[in-house]
């Protein structure tokens, strides 16, 4: 994955750099030893890797903003990074830029009960939002599979979803305002406690655009009521395809389950030896979950099992207790650390219409024999976001270099299926070079020019997101220009 040439005039000037930076910040907030800076070579998409110049641990928005002036005066890239947990590349660096870490920016700032939000620092992570309202019976909605390590301040720049999005949306549905230091150290505040701003849908610009744009610094979450009760049916079969159908079918009756989780053989026998979730060995597998009163789950479980016997089953099991539907969550939560644990993967983060399922899963099946890779599927079934994870060895010659032509080609499928290249994961380093496969000449200048307006020295995460060869003669363009 080629990466931009460092620009010589900053690292020759790294001493002035460190020297300012630690004039804003506590010494033990700015990491320049060569050592210490390899903790922030790469994010969780770990086969590329770039020590940076330095990492910053700002505290505050104020902090934020006089990090970034200083950057922005000696034209220095900046990288902003939540929790580390990007499976994009999102927050690798390169060897002329600093890391702004957010994991010190973790204090809940306001609850607001009766108007249903919650203001957080972005470097809090996304299950303790939760852990903060949950003994008045709230909580927050999006819930990634790393949730317990990722930061809101990923969530938003990936706009991340998670297994009960199908019902509850992902972070853009649940994020009504942010703090925002724009690269120039400019503070500003866009959204807020209410349900919708006039004028033009910034927020909805920000979320979602992976630290292009600016670094958010506070949230305001919305926070929902827990509900009444929530019961999971595990659904066994004997081929992906039928199962494909099956969720298909649940969601054309109607029904709005809270999730509908998909998991094939490969990734149920990993989970099984790893977590002991009790689950049958079969080809594919899918968790539905319902929410409500007990009435109101009967019935919803009445309909979607009906719909799940015209497929013949080879298992159709409802949880009957706490215990049991935390079993079956468990192995579902553990999937990708169980897969880690056989062999190396890289995780992939397709969407495609739930109706182009079966296809989808039968041209991938085909595609691993082909390429010779095995591939593990486990995804958000309800809503199209796949995420096939690629089995590899990393320590094999040219094994790294085919599983990413064969994964360029899986997410070329999903956009030929009606899907798009990315469901929550984001474009970071993985899918910039594949963005032509999605989008024309012209929807792309569009987008640099939204970035050309917040970021004029294009100096915001570089090497993400577009064609490399488009940003980097994007960057020289504006620098001439200035």
């Amino acid at each position: 994955m080629e990466m931009p040439i460092p620009d010589m005039a900053v690292l020759s000037k790294k001493a002035r750099i460190i020297e300012r930076l630690q004039e804003v910040l506590p010494k033990s907030a700015v990491i320049h030893d060569e050592i210490e800076t390899k903790a922030y070579e790469c994010d969780a998409l770990t086969a590329y890797k770039c020590p940076p110049l330095a990492a910053v641990l700002p505290s505050t928005t104020e902090d934020v903003a006089a990090v970034l002036k200083i950057c922005h005066q000696e034209n220095v890239p900046v990288v902003p990074r939540g929790a580390g947990t990007s499976l994009a590349g999102g927050a690798l660096p390169t060897a002329d830029s600093v890391i702004l870490g957010t994991a010190r920016m973790n204090q809940v700032l306001e609850t607001d009960y009766d108007n249903r939000f919650i203001r957080v620092q972005t470097g809090r992570t996304n299950l303790s939002v939760t852990g903060a309202v949950e003994e008045e019976d709230f909580f927050y909605a999006p819930d990634p599979s790393s949730q317990l390590a990722c930061a809101i301040a990923g969530n938003i720049a990936m706009n991340s979803g998670g297994a009960h999005c199908l019902k509850y949306g992902v972070t853009t549905n649940n994020l009504l305002g942010v703090k925002m230091v724009m690269m120039d150290g400019t503070i500003v505040d866009i959204g807020g406690a209410h349900l919708d701003s006039g004028g033009l849908d910034l927020l909805g610009v920000i979320c979602g655009s992976e630290g292009q744009l600016g670094v958010v610094t506070e949230a305001t979450l919305r926070i929902l009521r827990k509900p009444e009760g929530a019961r999971p049916v595990l659904m066994g079969f004997n081929d992906n395809e039928v199962a494909g159908a099956c969720v298909a079918d649940i969601i054309k009756a109607g029904v709005l389950p809270v999730a509908i989780e998909f998991m094939d053989r490969p990734c149920i026998e990993a989970c099984e030896a790893f977590a002991k979730a009790g689950y049958p060995m079969c080809e594919a597998l899918l968790i539905v979950e319902v929410e409500g009163s007990d009435a109101e789950i009967d019935e919803q479980l009445s309909v979607i099992m009906d719909i799940a016997r015209k497929h013949n089953p080879v298992e159709l099991r409802e949880a009957k207790d706490a215990d049991e539907a935390g079993r079956i969550w468990l192995g579902r939560k553990s999937a990708f650390g169980a897969m880690g644990q056989i062999n190396d993967y890289m995780c992939l983060d397709g969407t495609i219409p739930v109706s182009s399922l079966p296809y989808v899963l039968k041209r991938i099946g085909e595609m691993s024999k082909d390429y010779g890779l095995d591939v593990a599927n486990v995804f958000h079934a309800g809503d199209g976001n796949m995420h096939p994870l690629i089995l590899f060895d990393a320590n094999k010659p040219g094994d790294l270099e085919l599983c990413e032509k064969l994964g360029a080609d899986i997410l070329r499928l999903c956009v030929e299926a009606g899907g798009c290249l990315t469901g929550e994961h984001g474009v970071g380093i993985e899918k910039r070079d594949l963005m032509f496969d999605q989008f024309s000449g012209d929807d792309l200048e569009a987008q640099m020019a939204v970035k050309d307006v917040f970021d004029p020295q294009w100096l915001l995460n570089p090497a993400k997101v577009f064609p490399l060869v488009a940003s980097q003669s994007r960057r020289m363009q504006q620098v001439a220009a200035e």
